[in-house]
């Protein structure tokens, strides 16, 4: 398989660059989902590609990885909300938060209740980006079938969301706390002074150069004493180099 011409071609045709993908993980997924569509080359791929949209779309969301929900991993976000709680909080009642490759909306929505929660008179301030511009929309629409709540406690589905059908729609107050924005973390420039970063499972499928480049760029984003707030399966174990220190198994504080 010509991996080199398909990443040329998906830089152009999406400006996705794939060279950045742990190559061994990206080629398994390239494969697996040319198989699924009966695409025996690259060029018959690309050329299926070009004429069927949902077949881009399909593409678009395996190589992003749209893979979320409400509160993943709940008892590490308790710790993130000790932190909120107990650093950031006194500090500002005006928070400047970035959930960067946010998918469907799930994490800056979780994070959206926790300051409510914790301080309802603040104003916050959530961008949540993603290079999915598709999902973005689904975000922004902030409707949810169960699998994706299941996470929510009872006090706060009940609390921020309305049931209709077989979807929870998030309430109007939460959802205008957060600002989508299409955002690239490879190729595109940060917004600085954020007080809370959270990227989640997301850095991992990327290669060592990409991560080193990410974690310094995230470091330079954030506030003095700002936190970054990564996944379950991504603790960085370099931290200093990128001016850390750690607050917690997941969590990293801005020195």
């Amino acid at each position: 398989m010509d991996l080199a011409y398909f990443e040329q071609w998906v830089l152009k045709e999406f400006n996705i660059n794939l060279s950045a993908y742990k190559s061994n993980q990206l080629h398994r997924r390239i494969l697996s989902l040319m198989s699924r569509v009966g695409a025996n080359t690259i060029e018959d791929y690309i050329a299926l590609l070009k004429k069927d949209p949902a077949q881009r779309q399909k593409f678009l969301d395996f190589i992003t990885i749209n893979v979320t929900e409400f509160f993943r991993n709940p008892e590490i976000f308790e710790e993130l909300k000790d932190k909120l709680k107990n650093e950031l909080l006194p500090k500002s009642n005006s928070l400047k938060v970035w959930s960067a490759a946010c998918s469907i909306g799930a994490e800056p929505y979780s994070l959206a209740m926790i300051l409510d929660s914790l301080n309802s008179s603040g104003r916050h301030k959530i961008v949540a980006t993603d290079i999915d511009a598709t999902i973005l929309n689904k975000a922004r629409a902030g409707e949810y079938v169960y699998s994706e709540v299941k996470n929510v406690r009872k006090e706060l589905l009940d609390k921020y969301f309305k049931i209709s059908g077989d979807k929870y729609i998030i309430d109007s107050r939460i959802r205008s706390m957060v600002t989508f924005k299409k955002h690239d973390l490879i190729l595109e420039n940060y917004e600085k002074d954020f007080d809370l970063i959270v990227c989640r499972n997301v850095v991992i499928y990327f290669n060592q150069d990409v991560k080193d480049e990410i974690y310094r760029k995230f470091s330079a984003s954030l506030k003095k004493g700002g936190l970054l707030f990564v996944g379950a399966t991504e603790s960085i174990y370099n931290y200093r180099d990128y001016g850390f220190d750690k607050a917690s198994t997941f969590i990293y504080r801005k020195l």
